[in-house]
């Protein structure tokens, strides 16, 4: 049995989400974002309902940034821009279930957040 551990953030539209995540998988052939890592969370703002939020990270923008720094990214920082780009959805997506389950990590985000997390 998989036991998963339920995260709480309040994001900046003052709801309260719970989440956790479920894995990653290569995204689906013909996907509109191209060859990409696709990572799932599962979310909920009210306890009742749960959907499922994808955050897809295209092969190009990792590439990029090993290119520009000079290192393969690890698998923990990959994730932690993952995470950061649902927590910026989480504080500016007014709707989740309608509006943020399909969010992307692009080559701008990407050097955005792990500059955040003062990755180099």
């Amino acid at each position: 049995m998989i036991v998963r551990r339920m995260k709480t953030y309040t994001g900046g539209q003052g709801y309260v989400y719970q989440y956790y995540f479920v894995g990653k998988r290569p995204a689906l052939a013909g996907s509109s974002e191209g060859p990409a890592t696709e990572y799932i969370f599962d979310v909920t703002s009210d306890r009742k309902t749960t959907f499922a939020v994808s955050i897809f990270v295209p092969e190009e923008g990792p590439r990029h940034w090993a290119s520009v720094h000079g290192r393969r990214l690890t698998g923990a920082e990959e994730y932690g821009a993952v995470k950061i780009r649902l927590f910026q959805a989480f504080d500016e997506v007014e709707n989740m279930m309608a509006a943020g389950r399909r969010l992307l990590v692009d080559g701008d985000t990407l050097e955005q957040v792990l500059a955040t997390l003062r990755v180099e």
